[in-house]
Parts: structure tokens; C-alpha cells; sequence
């Protein structure tokens, strides 16, 4: 399992990386685990490594998760060539870095666990409870995005379904020893997502109904700050000359989510939501919808515009300088046309916007065009669930989230396989189901100038409710 396959190796990387330096081996012998579990504050520094580690997880995840997604579509020649395909194979060094990157906010969160906290000896609940809390999200982030996992070096595989039971334990454990209100709404939340994973309906509705006490409950990972990191998708979106990933059109008016707005770029470094409380009324809706009990779905999600989208920060942002100038596609729309979400959707105007005539509105927490009068109009369970899952799509793009909800799983790394027994052949075969289209399908649009209607080639909302029944998705309908 381990990139970095000794403690002291982690210890050292990362407190030069909180230097800015790059560390390819432990050079400085007095950089010793030893030396550093018995100095002063070491476990605050520690958790500030651990708290950097997070933001590197969060970022790396968000950049090759949307491009797996029909969210992103790389218009240019860095990042993944194949992943937009999609094609995802065990060997590809991506899935490795993915991998490394969460398996490491796994190894750094337990040192802290087992090594630091032991030796405390001031009241160290909140430092527990933050590791607990580190070491949950980066299960969590395994069972939503692997086959499988391991939580130790050389360890055996764990299902997505262990890994979201142990994340519950530890964000349990978190959530009894926070004494802060956002902190534990953070665990809340989480709590809510594991269980719908797990598709859990009663535990999921009772954590969700907690999770929406505050609607404007948010947890963030940060960027730009003295240590970094960077957040690397703000700049593949909006900070760098060439903004190398495209949304689908139908998308476009919430793109750039990350954006500067300073001459100094590094000090306005937008940072990446983990938690927020839109989840919950989300979840919330889906499992009233299960039961059938459509006008208690649309309560909820009227709640949920009400509440808490409409309410977060709105910026008015000058992205004039925006081309979509990649130039594997030339034809992305720089216009305000109209656009259809399949051959047989409905023209729909405002989701492609003009940038070049002034400010746009820019939504950096959560965004959607979604409507109350479109939640009146909801008379099925499958026209309730595709709005939900259209609003998830929303609300979390540029998040990380969307491959999961379209049932994709990376393989388990080349790099583990060959140094651990436990792997099998069918660990490193990614999970793609049948209804995913290929060759770029998910991302394909076309554009008719003459009529000014974008048209895209698949309505992926549409295709996750025709097959709701997949164990591969919509956890509540299997």
C-alpha cells in the first residue's frame, strides 16, 4: 500500500513540505521519529501536516474524478489523456496517485493516532477527534472512488462496504469528542453519506434530518495558505493562460467554482468543500422519494433551495478572458445560446453564458438553475429522482463527487499489485457500468450555429434513473 512505506519517511516529507521544499529521500539524520514524537508541539505540527495532506487528497481526487465524469472534459493536453474515454486501467500512474494520495491522509491521520496522542499530556480531545475525523474521509474517499482498499501496508483489500462501517465508527468517535458546533455538523453530514452509500434508509434519514439543523453548514479544505498547497483545479479552470478543462455545456453557467480575484494568484486560492449541508436535504429527498412520499421529497428540496442554495455567496467575477482556447474542441459556445440536455430534451436558455459582455455570477460554494416551479411540477418518483440527481450534479460540481454517483471505480494501482498478495486479478479492474457511454459519449455535444442550440449527445440524469435498479448506483433503489 505504501508510497512512502516508512513512518519516518512520512515524518520528513511532511514537515519539508510544510517547508516548500520537495523531499525525494530522508537525508537529515536528525529528523528521527523519535526526536520528532518527543518535541515540543509535535503533534500540532503534525496535525498541520495532516490538514495539508487533506488538501492534496481533496485536489488530486477533484481533478482526475470530474475529467472521469461527463462534468469535465480536458480541452487541452495536460492531465489525463484516456480518463474522459472513459478508460481507466490499473497500470495508469494516475490511479496510482490517486491511490497514494489517500492512502497517505490514512498513514499520516493513524501516526498521529497512535503515536501522538498516547503521549499527550494536556487535554488532546479535539486534536483526536480532527485525526479521527481525517482518517474517516479518507476511508470514505476509498469506498466512494475504489473497488477496494487497503487501510495498512500489504493489507488485505477492503470492500467499499467495510470501509464506509469503519469510517462510521471513526466519525462516531469524531463527533463525541468535538465541541465545536461546525465540526460536528461536518460528521453529521458525513454520517448521512456513508449510510446512503451503504443504502441504509432509516439510519441515512436520520443523520440527513440532523445534518439540515444548520443549512448553511459547510467544511472546507483549504489552499493558498502559508504552507500550500495549491488548489490545481482553480488554475485548470480559470487562473491559467490556457484553461485546459471545459465543462458540458449545460454546466457552463457555473463554471469557473474556484477563481481569483487578487494580482497575486497563490493568495487567492479558493478552497474545495467536503461537507456541506446541501447533502443532507439531497439525501433526504432520495429516500422520501423511495417511499414514495413524493410531496415530503418536494418539501425537502424546496427547503433546500430555500434555505441553503440560494443563500450561499454569489460573486460577480470578470472572466472575459475566457476562450475555452484548449483546442481539442474548437466549438464550445462563447455566446449565450440555448441548449437541450439530449436530442429529445427541451430548449432551455440562461446555462450557456456570454462572457465577453461584462460579469458573470459566480456561485463558489453551490449553484444550480433548478427552480421551485420545477419542483411543483414533479408527478413521478423517476421525474423526482432524475431533478435530485440533476441537482447533486449541480450543487457538487467541481467537488469530486459525480463518478461515484454514475457507479465509476478506479482499480486498486499496478503499484500495489506487485508488492501485495492480497491483491487479486479482480481488484484491478476498474468498474464502468454497462450504461456509461464510451468514446467520450458522456462529454459530446453538438452545436448548431444557425439555430444557436447546444445539444447534448447524452443526458446522463436521464440514463441513471432508467437504471436505478444498477447496484452499481442510487443506493436506496437495490
Amino acid at each position: 500500500m505504501k508510497t512512502y512505506p516508512k513512518s519516518l519517511y512520512l515524518l520528513a516529507s511532511t514537515l519539508f513540505l510544510m517547508s516548500s521544499c520537495e523531499l525525494t529521500e530522508v537525508t537529515n539524520p536528525y529528523v528521527t521519529e523519535d526526536r520528532f514524537v518527543s518535541s515540543f508541539q509535535s503533534l500540532q505540527t503534525w496535525l498541520n501536516g495532516v490538514r495539508r495532506q487533506a488538501s492534496v487528497t481533496v485536489g488530486t481526487v477533484v481533478e482526475f474524478t470530474e475529467l472521469v465524469s461527463d462534468n469535465y472534459f480536458n480541452n487541452y493536453t495536460q492531465s489525463s489523456k484516456v480518463f474522459d474515454t472513459p478508460e481507466i486501467n490499473y497500470f495508469d500512474q494516475d490511479v496510482a496517485n490517486i491511490q497514494a494520495s489517500i492512502h497517505k491522509l490514512m498513514e499520516m491521520s493513524t501516526f498521529g493516532l497512535t503515536k501522538l496522542i498516547p503521549l499527550q499530556t494536556e487535554d488532546s480531545s479535539q486534536e483526536k477527534a480532527e485525526l479521527l475525523f481525517y482518517q474517516a474521509y479518507a476511508q470514505l474517499l476509498a469506498a466512494d472512488l475504489y473497488v477496494g482498499l487497503p487501510t495498512e501496508a500489504l493489507g488485505e483489500v477492503k470492500s467499499p462496504d467495510v470501509l464506509l462501517q469503519s469510517a462510521i465508527a471513526l466519525l462516531t468517535e469524531a463527533a463525541s469528542l468535538y465541541t465545536a458546533e461546525e465540526e460536528q455538523e461536518a460528521c453529521t453530514i458525513l454520517l448521512a453519506r456513508c449510510h446512503h452509500r451503504l443504502g441504509n434508509l432509516e439510519e441515512a434519514v436520520r443523520y440527513a434530518q440532523l445534518g439540515i439543523a444548520n443549512p448553511l453548514s459547510l467544511k472546507q479544505v483549504q489552499y493558498g495558505t502559508e504552507n500550500g498547497p495549491s488548489n490545481n483545479f482553480q488554475s485548470a479552470i480559470f487562473s491559467a493562460t490556457t484553461n485546459s478543462f471545459a465543462p458540458l455545456p449545460r454546466l457552463d453557467f457555473l463554471d469557473p467554482k474556484y477563481f481569483h480575484q487578487t494580482a497575486t494568484v497563490f493568495e487567492d486560492e479558493k478552497p474545495i468543500a467536503i461537507a456541506k449541508a446541501e447533502e443532507a436535504y439531497l439525501i433526504l429527498a432520495e429516500a422520501y422519494a423511495a417511499q414514495q412520499n413524493l410531496a415530503a421529497s418536494k418539501q425537502v428540496l424546496k427547503a433546500l433551495l430555500n434555505n441553503s442554495v440560494n443563500k450561499r455567496t454569489k460573486i460577480m467575477l470578470d472572466d472575459s478572458k475566457e476562450t475555452r482556447n484548449g483546442g481539442n474542441r474548437k466549438d464550445y459556445p462563447l455566446q449565450a445560446v440555448a441548449v437541450k440536455f439530449d436530442e429529445q430534451g427541451a430548449v432551455k436558455d440562461g446555462l450557456v453564458l456570454d462572457r465577453s459582455k461584462g460579469n458573470i455570477q459566480a456561485h463558489p460554494v453551490s449553484g444550480t438553475h433548478v427552480t421551485g416551479k420545477d419542483i411543483d411540477a414533479l408527478a413521478t418518483e423517476d421525474e423526482t429522482l432524475y431533478l435530485i440527481y440533476l441537482l447533486r450534479q449541480e450543487i457538487f460540481l467541481a467537488e469530486g463527487r459525480r463518478m461515484t454517483d454514475l457507479g465509476i471505480r478506479f482499480p486498486v494501482s499496478q503499484r500495489e499489485q506487485l508488492s501485495n498478495t492480497h491483491v487479486t486479478e479482480e481488484h484491478t479492474q476498474a468498474i464502468i457500468p454497462s450504461f456509461v457511454p464510451a468514446n467520450r459519449g458522456m462529454d459530446d455535444f453538438t452545436y448548431d450555429t444557425t439555430s444557436g442550440i447546444v445539444t447534448m449527445t447524452y443526458d446522463m440524469n436521464k440514463i441513471l434513473i432508467e437504471n436505478k435498479s444498477s447496484s452499481h448506483i442510487l443506493p436506496f433503489h437495490h
